[in-house]
């Protein structure tokens, strides 16, 4: 093992880990003959988890009709894969030490990343996906700049560097991290989707979002770097990286749009955002 790469894993390392219901929720979905039951009677042994994803539930961001008042209904009304997901979301940002404060505008990074969270869920479902499935492009975006908060706690010194050296116009944070530490957020990041045994469809979006060119061609990557690049246009927080990337020709044709007729597509991208922010509320209580 290099040296560069003992560092990244010691810095990994130090990063709190899930829950134990939020890890048994991770390897019972795993399955694909996993029960409904199984899953409800794992969420309810954890009652403060419980409280938070009924009240996630019951707030704007989901808008049912009805209140929902049992685990049980949550999984009736939203899907095993929706719950899962709403479980992983709040157990991440709850991860996230609350020292990152004094390293990185926590603020503008989780204001960019709920906004390309909405923005992955709402391309997803433009194309087709269900809503059920919408939720993994949901955690996609929320967690695909984790990799930044573990560079600004325990590589505070390179991380900064980085930050300083990509404020110059038309420079990439991505570059900058490469030439200055030798690994990306995006490295960083799919180490610590290791450590909290993120689904592979998961970690494989936090591993790729800066390299879509690269391996098999995704739906879910392009939607996720399509809602990089809009979020990044429109100012929605920051996440240390202003430079928007073109968009490539495969992404253009997967659309049949341009970047401009993308965010006009996405209207109620403010409304949206504004009703994820109970993700970070919730997570961070």
């Amino acid at each position: 093992m290099t040296e560069l790469n003992k560092k990244l894993l010691a810095a990994v390392e130090k990063m709190p880990a899930f829950p134990q219901s939020v890890n048994q929720v991770l390897k019972l979905t795993a399955d694909i003959n996993c029960s409904q039951r199984d899953l409800v009677e794992v969420v309810k042994r954890d009652p403060v988890f419980t409280l938070k994803i009924l009240r996630l539930v019951n707030s704007a961001y989901f808008g049912l009709s009805r209140e929902i008042t049992s685990i049980n209904q949550a999984s009736v009304y939203l899907g095993l894969n929706t719950l899962k997901n709403v479980s992983l979301g709040l157990a991440a940002v709850g991860a996230i030490p609350k020292s990152a404060g004094k390293r990185m505008d926590m603020g503008g990074f989780w204001l960019h990343s709920l906004a390309v969270a909405t923005a992955t869920r709402m391309l997803g479902l433009k194309l087709g996906v269900s809503r059920d499935d919408a939720a993994d492009y949901f955690a996609a975006g929320l967690l695909h700049d984790v990799g930044k908060v573990v560079f600004a706690l325990y590589m505070p010194e390179e991380f900064e560097e980085a930050t300083k050296r990509s404020a110059e116009p038309g420079v990439s944070f991505y570059q900058c991290e490469r030439d200055v530490i030798g690994a990306t957020h995006a490295d960083i990041g799919a180490m610590l989707a290791q450590k909290w045994n993120l689904p592979v469809e998961l970690h494989d979006a936090i591993a790729r979002h800066h390299s879509i060119g690269s391996g098999e061609p995704s739906q879910l990557l392009d939607c996720l770097f399509v809602a990089n690049q809009i979020t990044k246009k429109l100012s929605f927080g920051s996440a240390g990286d202003f430079e928007v990337e073109p968009l490539p020709d495969s992404v253009k044709e997967r659309f049949s749009m341009d970047m401009d007729e993308l965010v006009e597509d996405l209207p109620t991208l403010d409304e949206e955002v504004e009703n994820a922010r109970i993700f970070i509320k919730l997570g961070e209580a």
